[in-house]
């Protein structure tokens, strides 16, 4: 009976998914779920039931299906009967700005229902989570792993809209002005967060209104005599004062927190105005923004597109252009149009929101806030780029990608990670990572524009590629074996510490067509993931690969 009682309710949750469109056709369906997952909840948690779980063997089996009803139950009831009230007279529509502001109010009144939808379903993902599935049978231990995983993805998401609601406000100036520095990382030119800061530009909010107060670009910066922030010992051991005497470098740490502070302080330097965060895109976050706002016409008869963004941005420019002031002039014009199109309600709501979040998975969406109850509420998200964490349930590598050539050739260079469980070596308690970097340029590439190649300023032919590579191992991880296979130059290896993991410095150098592979084996306690974390660039948009075995 309460396997109907969830079968029915399935079979209605489907019916919900394909209808969310249009969010106010979702209430009375979740109210017929909540009555389908709160009957089956009590057929599963009467007396006899409850007695028949101490029972051997078959008592971890029905342990487990009681404690996913309620699971089930709880989100049901706890968590998507509140989201679908607000949501019955709520439209994705009304978050498109109106003369250049968005209601604020729309969040405010989200909020509650979104931490009360979050909480519970946090709640009842950790319950379904500490189910210990060896024990079960086959046939169920499927549909509990199965529940598991649907548990962990919904959490997630609930937990962003609640950050969402509890943010955006605040951000958009609902309890007095703010202003958010926003920096263009540059992927033709490789930095651990993704590239260079090239353009950059002030967003000044107030009341929910929005405008574009400001631009600049590195050009506007000088070098430093010392780091503009503090930096700890163990990072100057890895990157020297670098990071803070160049806004290019303000990415080459692998913290995003720190970034932000950096640009922030030479920001304020250069042109004598404090901003209250930092916010971070990438060309290839801006090719999916475009698919919301549809092509957008530059100043000087471009079409800017999604699909011609990250060529024309990262590569064209540079072809055209041989003056840096020139390519500084086209990057402004680019992001003032794309500023307009989106504060002017230009782009489609859903679209816009898919974007985002395809940006914020991929890390090339970041922000920092210089307000810590802000900055609270980003702990723990992608948006956050902090440093891979290492606990009970994961164990996690960093590839963190910098440019050595001092050029824009990196846009030709494809890179990829991967992470794998060395089963049955050392006691089932290795991990190995391996990292591959490929130069793709065109044979002739020596030929291309000065500023593309560098002219073999820093030592490196022209046509060649220089890159180094920082590997964060996991935490308390043990360094077992390291080595590099490289078609060109003899690798280089360096390393040091950051926030008490140990860093591995790689560094190689690529002719058009050659490919180098760094090969790392640490000893570490074996968890349920294994994640590997590698820098955004134009040609890493694949999750790393992550398997079993080292083979």
């Amino acid at each position: 009976m309460a396997y109907g009682h969830l079968t029915d309710a399935q079979d209605a949750a489907a019916d919900v998914a394909a209808s969310l469109n249009d969010p106010a056709t979702a209430a009375d369906a979740i109210a017929g779920i909540s009555a389908d997952t709160s009957a089956a909840r009590s057929l599963t948690s009467d007396p006899i039931w409850r007695a028949a779980e101490s029972l051997p063997w078959i008592g971890a089996q029905l342990s487990a299906v009681s404690t996913v009803t309620a699971a089930i139950d709880d989100v049901a009831s706890s968590a998507l009967t509140p989201l679908a009230e607000v949501a019955s007279s709520f439209s994705v529509d009304a978050i498109r700005p109106r003369d250049g502001a968005i209601d604020v109010s729309l969040f405010t009144s989200l909020a509650p229902a979104a931490r009360t939808g979050a909480d519970a379903i946090g709640s009842a993902g950790a319950s379904v989570d500490a189910i210990d599935t060896s024990l079960l049978i086959g046939p169920l231990q499927a549909p509990i792993t199965q529940a598991q995983e649907l548990l962990q993805t919904t959490a997630a998401g609930a937990e962003t809209l609640a950050r969402a609601t509890e943010l955006m406000p605040a951000m958009l100036g609902a309890d007095g002005p703010r202003n958010y520095l926003v920096i263009f990382q540059n992927n033709a030119e490789w930095r651990s967060q993704g590239g260079i800061v090239g353009a950059m530009a002030v967003i000044s909010t107030d009341g929910g209104r929005m405008s574009l107060t400001a631009q600049g670009s590195s050009g506007d910066f000088r070098r430093y005599d010392s780091s503009v922030v503090p930096l700890s010992p163990e990072l100057l051991g890895v990157y020297g004062e670098r990071p803070g005497l160049y806004i290019q470098n303000a990415t080459q740490v692998a913290d995003f927190a720190l970034t932000g502070q950096i640009a922030k302080e030479m920001w304020a330097r250069e042109f004598g105005t404090q901003v209250d965060g930092v916010i971070s895109l990438d060309p290839v976050a801006l090719s999916y923004l475009l698919t919301a706002t549809g092509p957008i016409t530059l100043p000087t008869g471009d079409v800017l597109t999604s699909d011609n963004a990250v060529d024309l941005l990262l590569n064209g420019v540079y072809q055209r252009y041989e003056r840096p002031s020139d390519q500084d002039a086209f990057f402004q014009a680019a992001a003032a149009e794309v500023f307009s199109a989106l504060s002017s309600g230009a782009a489609e709501p859903r679209p816009l929101l898919e974007a985002l979040a395809r940006a914020g998975d991929e890390n090339r969406l970041l922000l920092w806030s210089a307000r810590d109850d802000d900055q609270a509420i980003l702990d723990g998200t992608t948006l956050q780029g902090g440093l891979p964490v290492t606990d009970a349930a994961q164990t996690a590598f960093g590839v963190y990608l910098n440019d050595g050539t001092g050029s824009k050739m990196d846009y030709y260079l494809a890179a990829g990670a991967g992470a794998g469980w060395c089963t049955g070596v050392d006691g089932g308690s290795t991990a190995e990572a391996v990292v591959t970097i490929r130069n793709d340029a065109p044979a002739d590439a020596a030929t291309l524009p000065t500023y593309i190649t560098g002219g073999g300023s820093f030592g490196v032919p022209e046509g060649s590629a220089r890159s180094v590579a920082y590997l964060y191992l996991p935490a308390g991880a043990e360094l077992v074996s390291s080595e590099a296979s490289n078609a060109g130059a003899t690798p280089v290896f360096g390393g040091g510490f950051d926030t008490g993991r140990q860093v591995i410095s790689w560094t190689s150098e690529l002719a058009p067509g050659e490919e180098a592979t760094l090969r790392v084996r640490v000893k570490t306690p074996q968890t349920p993931q294994l994640v590997m974390h590698i820098s955004p660039t134009v040609n890493t948009n694949e999750t790393p690969r992550v398997a079993t075995t080292c083979e």
